[in-house]
Protein backbone atom coordinates (compact mmCIF):
# COMPACT_ATOMS: atom_id res chain seq x y z
CA UNK A 1 0.00 0.00 0.00
CA UNK A 2 2.82 2.41 0.82
CA UNK A 3 4.62 1.70 -2.46
CA UNK A 4 1.57 2.10 -4.70
CA UNK A 5 0.37 5.20 -2.80
CA UNK A 6 3.79 6.81 -3.24
CA UNK A 7 3.81 5.88 -6.95
CA UNK A 8 0.38 7.43 -7.49
CA UNK A 9 1.44 10.63 -5.71
CA UNK A 10 4.70 10.80 -7.68
CA UNK A 11 3.07 10.26 -11.07
CA UNK A 12 0.34 12.75 -10.11
CA UNK A 13 2.94 15.37 -9.28
CA UNK A 14 4.78 14.69 -12.53
CA UNK A 15 1.52 14.99 -14.47
CA UNK A 16 0.77 18.37 -12.91
CA UNK A 17 4.25 19.68 -13.66
CA UNK A 18 4.18 18.30 -17.21
CA UNK A 19 0.85 20.01 -17.90
CA UNK A 20 2.10 23.26 -16.41
CA UNK A 21 5.23 23.24 -18.54
CA UNK A 22 4.63 21.37 -21.80
CA UNK A 23 0.86 21.17 -22.42
CA UNK A 24 -0.95 23.52 -24.81
CA UNK A 25 -1.76 25.76 -21.85
CA UNK A 26 1.74 25.44 -20.35
CA UNK A 27 4.18 28.32 -20.25
CA UNK A 28 6.61 26.55 -22.63
CA UNK A 29 4.04 26.06 -25.40
CA UNK A 30 3.99 28.06 -28.59
CA UNK A 31 7.20 30.07 -28.60
CA UNK A 32 9.88 28.88 -31.06
CA UNK A 33 12.52 28.98 -28.31
CA UNK A 34 10.38 26.92 -25.89
CA UNK A 35 11.73 23.46 -26.70
CA UNK A 36 15.47 24.20 -26.55
CA UNK A 37 15.04 26.51 -23.55
CA UNK A 38 12.97 23.97 -21.63
CA UNK A 39 15.28 21.06 -22.41
CA UNK A 40 18.39 23.00 -21.39
CA UNK A 41 16.77 24.37 -18.23
CA UNK A 42 15.72 20.98 -16.92
CA UNK A 43 18.96 19.38 -18.05
CA UNK A 44 20.86 21.97 -16.01
CA UNK A 45 18.70 21.14 -13.00
CA UNK A 46 19.46 17.43 -13.45
CA UNK A 47 23.17 18.22 -13.49
CA UNK A 48 22.91 20.39 -10.37
CA UNK A 49 21.04 17.61 -8.55
CA UNK A 50 23.82 15.23 -9.46
CA UNK A 51 26.55 17.69 -8.47
CA UNK A 52 25.20 19.08 -5.20
CA UNK A 53 22.54 16.59 -4.04
CA UNK A 54 24.34 13.38 -5.06
CA UNK A 55 21.43 12.15 -7.15
CA UNK A 56 21.96 8.56 -8.38
CA UNK A 57 22.48 7.71 -12.06
CA UNK A 58 23.05 4.67 -14.26
CA UNK A 59 25.89 6.31 -16.19
CA UNK A 60 28.05 3.23 -15.81
CA UNK A 61 25.21 0.71 -15.90
CA UNK A 62 23.00 -0.88 -18.55
CA UNK A 63 19.31 -1.08 -19.36
CA UNK A 64 18.65 -3.78 -16.77
CA UNK A 65 20.38 -1.77 -14.03
CA UNK A 66 17.74 0.94 -14.36
CA UNK A 67 15.02 -1.63 -13.59
CA UNK A 68 16.69 -3.51 -10.76
CA UNK A 69 16.19 -2.68 -7.14
CA UNK A 70 16.32 -4.26 -3.76
CA UNK A 71 18.66 -5.54 -1.14
CA UNK A 72 20.98 -2.59 -0.65
CA UNK A 73 20.28 0.30 1.71
CA UNK A 74 20.43 3.69 -0.02
CA UNK A 75 21.61 6.83 1.72
CA UNK A 76 18.46 8.71 2.74
CA UNK A 77 20.31 12.01 2.46
CA UNK A 78 20.35 11.55 -1.32
CA UNK A 79 16.56 11.08 -1.56
CA UNK A 80 15.81 14.78 -2.29
CA UNK A 81 18.32 14.70 -5.13
CA UNK A 82 16.88 11.46 -6.48
CA UNK A 83 13.31 12.79 -6.34
CA UNK A 84 14.12 16.12 -7.98
CA UNK A 85 16.44 14.59 -10.58
CA UNK A 86 13.77 12.04 -11.48
CA UNK A 87 11.17 14.74 -12.06
CA UNK A 88 13.57 17.00 -13.96
CA UNK A 89 14.73 14.06 -16.12
CA UNK A 90 11.16 13.27 -17.19
CA UNK A 91 10.43 16.97 -17.81
CA UNK A 92 13.64 17.57 -19.76
CA UNK A 93 12.55 15.76 -22.91
CA UNK A 94 15.30 13.15 -22.50
CA UNK A 95 14.56 9.73 -23.98
CA UNK A 96 13.82 7.95 -20.71
CA UNK A 97 10.67 6.35 -19.35
CA UNK A 98 9.08 6.72 -15.90
CA UNK A 99 9.67 3.08 -14.92
CA UNK A 100 13.32 3.77 -14.11
CA UNK A 101 12.50 6.73 -11.87
CA UNK A 102 9.92 4.67 -9.99
CA UNK A 103 12.45 1.87 -9.45
CA UNK A 104 14.95 4.31 -7.94
CA UNK A 105 12.45 6.06 -5.67
CA UNK A 106 10.68 2.92 -4.47
CA UNK A 107 14.11 1.68 -3.40
CA UNK A 108 14.31 4.56 -0.92
CA UNK A 109 10.74 4.07 0.27
CA UNK A 110 11.16 0.33 0.77
CA UNK A 111 14.46 0.76 2.58
CA UNK A 112 12.88 3.28 4.96
CA UNK A 113 10.04 0.88 5.74
CA UNK A 114 12.55 -1.94 6.30
CA UNK A 115 14.35 0.18 8.86
CA UNK A 116 11.13 0.97 10.68
CA UNK A 117 10.21 -2.72 10.77
CA UNK A 118 13.79 -3.67 11.71
CA UNK A 119 14.14 -6.11 8.82
CA UNK A 120 17.88 -6.71 8.51
CA UNK A 121 18.18 -10.13 6.86
CA UNK A 122 19.51 -9.66 3.28
CA UNK A 123 17.07 -12.24 1.94
CA UNK A 124 14.04 -10.68 3.60
CA UNK A 125 15.22 -7.20 2.56
CA UNK A 126 15.40 -8.24 -1.08
CA UNK A 127 11.96 -9.86 -0.88
CA UNK A 128 10.39 -6.77 0.65
CA UNK A 129 11.99 -4.42 -1.89
CA UNK A 130 10.87 -6.49 -4.85
CA UNK A 131 7.35 -6.82 -3.45
CA UNK A 132 7.22 -3.03 -3.18
CA UNK A 133 8.22 -2.76 -6.86
CA UNK A 134 5.57 -5.32 -7.75
CA UNK A 135 2.89 -3.22 -6.10
CA UNK A 136 4.09 -0.07 -7.87
CA UNK A 137 4.46 -1.56 -11.35
CA UNK A 138 1.34 -3.71 -11.52
CA UNK A 139 -0.79 -0.63 -11.15
CA UNK A 140 0.86 1.49 -13.82
CA UNK A 141 1.29 -1.40 -16.28
CA UNK A 142 -2.30 -2.50 -15.70
CA UNK A 143 -1.80 -6.25 -15.34
CA UNK A 144 -2.10 -8.27 -12.15
CA UNK A 145 0.57 -10.80 -13.17
CA UNK A 146 3.18 -8.51 -14.73
CA UNK A 147 5.58 -8.14 -11.84
CA UNK A 148 5.15 -11.72 -10.72
CA UNK A 149 7.08 -12.43 -13.91
CA UNK A 150 9.16 -9.23 -13.94
CA UNK A 151 10.47 -9.54 -10.40
CA UNK A 152 11.24 -13.24 -10.73
CA UNK A 153 13.28 -12.72 -13.90
CA UNK A 154 15.05 -9.54 -12.82
CA UNK A 155 15.54 -9.67 -9.10
CA UNK A 156 15.11 -13.08 -7.52
CA UNK A 157 15.66 -15.67 -10.25
CA UNK A 158 17.82 -18.47 -8.89
CA UNK A 159 17.53 -17.25 -5.30
CA UNK A 160 16.90 -20.03 -2.80
CA UNK A 161 13.86 -18.10 -1.54
CA UNK A 162 12.48 -17.53 -5.06
CA UNK A 163 9.20 -19.34 -4.39
CA UNK A 164 8.54 -17.34 -1.23
CA UNK A 165 9.47 -14.12 -3.02
CA UNK A 166 7.12 -14.99 -5.88
CA UNK A 167 4.29 -15.39 -3.37
CA UNK A 168 5.05 -11.96 -1.93
CA UNK A 169 5.28 -10.45 -5.42
CA UNK A 170 1.93 -11.84 -6.49
CA UNK A 171 0.25 -10.60 -3.32
CA UNK A 172 1.84 -7.16 -3.38
CA UNK A 173 1.24 -6.88 -7.12
CA UNK A 174 -2.43 -7.64 -6.63
CA UNK A 175 -2.66 -4.96 -3.95
CA UNK A 176 -1.06 -2.40 -6.27
CA UNK A 177 -3.21 -3.41 -9.22
CA UNK A 178 -6.47 -3.19 -7.25
CA UNK A 179 -5.47 0.13 -5.68
CA UNK A 180 -4.80 1.64 -9.08
CA UNK A 181 -7.94 0.11 -10.55
CA UNK A 182 -10.22 1.33 -7.77
CA UNK A 183 -8.90 4.87 -8.16
CA UNK A 184 -9.69 4.69 -11.88
CA UNK A 185 -6.24 5.88 -12.90
CA UNK A 186 -5.00 5.30 -16.48
CA UNK A 187 -2.48 2.52 -17.01
CA UNK A 188 -0.29 1.48 -19.92
CA UNK A 189 -2.45 -1.60 -20.62
CA UNK A 190 -4.07 -1.40 -24.06
CA UNK A 191 -2.45 2.00 -24.60
CA UNK A 192 -1.15 1.04 -28.07
CA UNK A 193 -3.79 -1.39 -29.37
CA UNK A 194 -3.62 -3.24 -32.69
CA UNK A 195 -6.25 -5.23 -34.50
CA UNK A 196 -6.11 -9.00 -33.73
CA UNK A 197 -4.69 -11.08 -36.55
CA UNK A 198 -7.54 -13.58 -36.14
CA UNK A 199 -5.63 -16.67 -37.23
CA UNK A 200 -2.24 -18.35 -37.51
CA UNK A 201 -0.71 -19.19 -40.87
CA UNK A 202 2.64 -20.79 -41.76
CA UNK A 203 3.88 -17.58 -43.35
CA UNK A 204 3.31 -15.70 -40.09
CA UNK A 205 5.82 -17.93 -38.32
CA UNK A 206 8.46 -17.02 -40.89
CA UNK A 207 7.60 -13.36 -40.41
CA UNK A 208 8.00 -13.72 -36.63
CA UNK A 209 11.47 -15.24 -37.00
CA UNK A 210 12.56 -12.54 -39.46
CA UNK A 211 11.18 -9.78 -37.27
CA UNK A 212 12.83 -11.40 -34.24
CA UNK A 213 16.17 -11.02 -36.01
CA UNK A 214 15.38 -7.40 -36.86
CA UNK A 215 14.33 -6.59 -33.29
CA UNK A 216 17.49 -8.25 -31.99
CA UNK A 217 19.62 -6.11 -34.30
CA UNK A 218 17.86 -3.03 -32.92
CA UNK A 219 18.72 -4.10 -29.37
CA UNK A 220 22.33 -4.83 -30.35
CA UNK A 221 22.52 -1.37 -31.91
CA UNK A 222 21.17 0.10 -28.65
CA UNK A 223 23.87 -1.73 -26.69
CA UNK A 224 26.63 -0.56 -29.02
CA UNK A 225 25.27 2.99 -28.83
CA UNK A 226 25.36 2.81 -25.02
CA UNK A 227 29.00 1.70 -24.99
CA UNK A 228 30.06 4.23 -27.60
CA UNK A 229 28.34 7.17 -25.91
CA UNK A 230 29.76 6.20 -22.51
CA UNK A 231 33.28 6.07 -23.91
CA UNK A 232 32.93 9.46 -25.60
CA UNK A 233 31.33 11.18 -22.61
CA UNK A 234 33.89 9.78 -20.18
CA UNK A 235 36.75 10.90 -22.38
CA UNK A 236 35.38 14.39 -23.03
CA UNK A 237 33.77 15.30 -19.70
CA UNK A 238 35.06 12.85 -17.10
CA UNK A 239 33.62 13.80 -13.70
CA UNK A 240 32.25 17.17 -14.86
CA UNK A 241 28.67 16.09 -14.24
CA UNK A 242 26.97 19.44 -14.94
CA UNK A 243 28.82 19.96 -18.23
CA UNK A 244 28.09 16.36 -19.19
CA UNK A 245 24.34 16.62 -18.83
CA UNK A 246 24.22 20.12 -20.33
CA UNK A 247 26.03 18.90 -23.44
CA UNK A 248 23.53 16.07 -23.74
CA UNK A 249 20.71 18.55 -23.22
CA UNK A 250 22.01 20.68 -26.09
CA UNK A 251 21.96 17.67 -28.41
CA UNK A 252 18.46 16.65 -27.24
CA UNK A 253 17.23 20.24 -27.66
CA UNK A 254 18.51 20.42 -31.24
CA UNK A 255 16.99 17.06 -32.13
CA UNK A 256 13.69 17.93 -30.45
CA UNK A 257 13.48 21.30 -32.16
CA UNK A 258 13.57 19.73 -35.62
CA UNK A 259 11.94 16.38 -34.75
CA UNK A 260 9.62 16.86 -31.73
CA UNK A 261 8.58 13.19 -31.87
CA UNK A 262 11.89 12.09 -30.32
CA UNK A 263 11.38 14.02 -27.08
CA UNK A 264 10.37 12.34 -23.81
CA UNK A 265 9.71 8.60 -23.38
CA UNK A 266 7.78 8.31 -26.67
CA UNK A 267 4.59 6.75 -25.30
CA UNK A 268 2.55 9.91 -25.81
CA UNK A 269 4.01 10.65 -29.24
CA UNK A 270 3.22 7.20 -30.63
CA UNK A 271 -0.53 7.69 -30.90
CA UNK A 272 -0.32 10.42 -33.52
CA UNK A 273 2.27 8.49 -35.54
CA UNK A 274 0.27 5.24 -35.46
CA UNK A 275 -2.84 7.11 -36.61
CA UNK A 276 -1.10 8.29 -39.80
CA UNK A 277 2.35 6.75 -40.38
CA UNK A 278 2.24 7.67 -44.08
CA UNK A 279 2.56 11.31 -43.01
CA UNK A 280 6.20 10.66 -42.10
CA UNK A 281 6.97 8.07 -44.74
CA UNK A 282 9.26 5.04 -44.62
CA UNK A 283 12.58 6.91 -44.56
CA UNK A 284 11.51 9.34 -41.85
CA UNK A 285 10.06 6.57 -39.68
CA UNK A 286 13.30 4.61 -39.81
CA UNK A 287 15.42 7.69 -39.22
CA UNK A 288 13.41 8.77 -36.17
CA UNK A 289 13.57 5.22 -34.78
CA UNK A 290 17.38 5.19 -34.97
CA UNK A 291 17.64 8.73 -33.59
CA UNK A 292 15.47 7.74 -30.63
CA UNK A 293 17.85 4.90 -29.71
CA UNK A 294 20.85 7.22 -29.93
CA UNK A 295 19.12 9.74 -27.67
CA UNK A 296 18.22 6.94 -25.26
CA UNK A 297 21.89 6.00 -24.98
CA UNK A 298 22.88 9.66 -24.64
CA UNK A 299 20.28 10.20 -21.89
CA UNK A 300 21.42 7.17 -19.89
CA UNK A 301 25.11 7.99 -20.14
CA UNK A 302 24.72 11.68 -19.31
CA UNK A 303 23.06 11.38 -15.91
CA UNK A 304 19.31 11.50 -16.49
CA UNK A 305 17.24 9.09 -14.40
CA UNK A 306 14.70 6.89 -16.20
CA UNK A 307 13.99 3.60 -17.89
CA UNK A 308 14.46 2.14 -21.39
CA UNK A 309 11.14 0.37 -21.97
CA UNK A 310 9.10 2.97 -23.84
CA UNK A 311 11.95 4.43 -25.90
CA UNK A 312 12.67 0.90 -27.16
CA UNK A 313 8.96 0.29 -27.76
CA UNK A 314 8.81 3.63 -29.61
CA UNK A 315 11.65 2.75 -31.99
CA UNK A 316 10.38 -0.80 -32.53
CA UNK A 317 6.92 0.53 -33.36
CA UNK A 318 8.22 3.01 -35.91
CA UNK A 319 10.27 0.32 -37.65
CA UNK A 320 7.21 -1.93 -37.73
CA UNK A 321 5.06 0.87 -39.17
CA UNK A 322 7.68 1.54 -41.84
CA UNK A 323 7.69 -2.13 -42.85
CA UNK A 324 3.89 -2.15 -42.98
CA UNK A 325 3.98 0.77 -45.43
CA UNK A 326 6.25 -1.34 -47.66
CA UNK A 327 4.28 -4.59 -47.15
CA UNK A 328 0.69 -3.48 -46.49
CA UNK A 329 -0.72 -6.97 -46.96
CA UNK A 330 0.75 -8.19 -43.67
CA UNK A 331 -1.12 -7.16 -40.47
CA UNK A 332 0.61 -4.20 -38.84
CA UNK A 333 0.36 -5.81 -35.41
CA UNK A 334 2.71 -8.61 -36.49
CA UNK A 335 5.37 -6.14 -37.59
CA UNK A 336 5.19 -3.92 -34.54
CA UNK A 337 4.65 -6.41 -31.71
CA UNK A 338 7.17 -9.01 -32.90
CA UNK A 339 9.93 -6.41 -33.23
CA UNK A 340 9.06 -5.03 -29.79
CA UNK A 341 9.15 -8.47 -28.15
CA UNK A 342 12.52 -9.35 -29.67
CA UNK A 343 14.15 -5.99 -28.95
CA UNK A 344 13.02 -5.97 -25.31
CA UNK A 345 13.99 -9.62 -24.83
CA UNK A 346 17.57 -9.07 -25.96
CA UNK A 347 17.98 -5.65 -24.34
CA UNK A 348 16.63 -6.74 -20.95
CA UNK A 349 17.48 -10.44 -20.94
CA UNK A 350 13.94 -11.14 -19.72
CA UNK A 351 11.83 -12.93 -22.36
CA UNK A 352 8.74 -13.63 -20.25
CA UNK A 353 8.57 -10.03 -19.01
CA UNK A 354 9.00 -8.74 -22.55
CA UNK A 355 6.32 -10.98 -24.03
CA UNK A 356 3.83 -10.12 -21.29
CA UNK A 357 4.52 -6.39 -21.50
CA UNK A 358 4.10 -6.29 -25.28
CA UNK A 359 0.96 -8.42 -25.10
CA UNK A 360 -0.59 -6.19 -22.43
CA UNK A 361 0.31 -2.86 -24.01
CA UNK A 362 -0.50 -3.95 -27.57
CA UNK A 363 -3.61 -6.06 -26.74
CA UNK A 364 -2.24 -9.13 -28.50
CA UNK A 365 -4.68 -11.98 -29.14
CA UNK A 366 -3.76 -15.64 -28.61
CA UNK A 367 -2.43 -16.05 -32.14
CA UNK A 368 -0.25 -12.98 -31.88
CA UNK A 369 1.14 -14.22 -28.55
CA UNK A 370 2.40 -17.34 -30.34
CA UNK A 371 4.29 -15.12 -32.77
CA UNK A 372 5.65 -13.04 -29.88
CA UNK A 373 7.06 -16.18 -28.29
CA UNK A 374 8.72 -17.21 -31.56
CA UNK A 375 10.19 -13.73 -31.99
CA UNK A 376 11.45 -13.68 -28.37
CA UNK A 377 13.02 -17.12 -28.75
CA UNK A 378 14.79 -15.91 -31.88
CA UNK A 379 16.19 -13.03 -29.84
CA UNK A 380 17.29 -15.41 -27.08
CA UNK A 381 19.23 -17.52 -29.58
CA UNK A 382 20.90 -14.40 -30.98
CA UNK A 383 21.65 -13.18 -27.44
CA UNK A 384 23.36 -16.46 -26.62
CA UNK A 385 25.50 -16.13 -29.75
CA UNK A 386 26.39 -12.53 -28.92
CA UNK A 387 27.43 -13.41 -25.36
CA UNK A 388 29.84 -16.06 -26.64
CA UNK A 389 31.81 -13.43 -28.54
CA UNK A 390 34.79 -11.76 -26.79
CA UNK A 391 33.89 -8.59 -24.91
Amino acid sequence: MIAIAFTVAYLGLYGLLDNAVWSESGFMHGAPWAVPAGVLLFSLLVGLCRRYLNAPTVIHGGFTDSLKGGGEKPDYRTFPGALLSSLFSLLSGASVGPEGTITVLIGYVSSYVRDRLRIESPGAALGLDVAALASAFNGIVGNVLFTGVFATEFQVGGNKNAFRFLTWNLLAGTVGYLFYLLLGLPSFARSIPFEPIGGLYPGYILYAITLGILGSLLAVFAGVAMQTVETIMDRVFGDAVVARVLAAGAVIACAGYFVPEVLFSGEGQLHGIIADPARLGVGMLLGVAILKIILLALSFKSGYIGGPLFPIIFSSTLIGLALHLVFPGIPVGIFVLCIEAAALTLALGAPLTSILLVAVVGTADQYTVVLLVISAVTAMVIAAAVKERPA
